[in-house]
């Protein structure tokens, strides 16, 4: 799963690697995004199809939902089941984006039985765009709610070393053919539902002060000594 991630890079940054219009967004440094929190995704303007950057709720509210309570329970969606998946298969016909993520965060068992926590993130430290669904939202009393979800997948062998799933991660050369809103068909993108190569991503270990949501800053993510087995296998990286 993807429960956790972070977004430092500038709007320029952001704008350039995903070639939005421009640049104008404010945007402020994350290392500890949570479930149910404000995002930011990229999509593609059905009217206009350029690209947009837009804040929506993570965990995604089908349309057909009674109330938002169900969001937190869909931050994640398997890739190889959304496409048939009620929840999921009308998003992932007309509303497929790109979530920016500079990183993730995932926890492994410890020798010692403790929850570690490792930072996942880019090895030439370019954002990611995490393949992502979205939706809209209305209530009975007319409120209307965006809100998103991350696909995962099986692990690449480094992510394999932490835990059993890890986001999909579109590369850019397929970003245009992932966010084409005229592509219908699930079938016509179901081959950029894997798992990225190994040398794509990096790993170290880091604090549990990552542990609880609450925590914010770049404490979460630099690196954290360890003297356990579990930390030393990426003592390299």
């Amino acid at each position: 799963m993807c429960g956790r991630y972070s977004l430092n890079s500038t709007p320029r940054r952001i704008a350039a690697h995903f070639r939005l219009p421009d640049d104008s967004f404010e945007l402020f440094p994350r290392y500890n995004i949570a479930p149910t929190q404000p995002v930011v995704i990229v999509r593609e303007n059905a009217y206009t199809r350029a690209r947009e950057l837009t804040h929506v709720l993570w965990g995604l509210i089908p349309s057909w939902a009674k109330d938002v309570s169900i969001g937190s329970r869909m931050i994640n969606a398997r890739a190889a089941s959304a496409a048939t998946k009620p929840g999921y298969r009308g998003a992932m016909k007309y509303r497929r984006c790109l979530v920016p993520a500079d990183g993730f965060y995932e926890w492994k068992r410890s020798s010692v039985g403790a929850k570690r926590p490792f930072y996942i993130h880019s090895s030439d430290d370019r954002p990611l765009g995490l393949a992502g669904l979205w939706e809209h939202w209305q209530g009975p009393g007319g409120e209307e709610v965006e809100s998103c979800t991350i696909l995962t997948t099986e692990p690449n062998q480094l992510a394999a070393a932490v835990h059993d799933r890890m986001p999909v991660i579109i590369a850019p050369c397929d970003y245009d053919r992932w966010l084409d809103t005229t592509a219908q068909d699930p079938g016509a993108v179901s081959d950029l539902l894997r798992p990225c190569p190994d040398d794509w991503l990096t790993v170290r270990p880091v604090s549990a002060y990552v542990n609880s949501p609450r925590n914010e800053g770049e404490k979460c993510s630099i690196r954290a000594e360890t003297n356990d087995a579990d930390g030393g296998l990426f003592a390299g990286h």
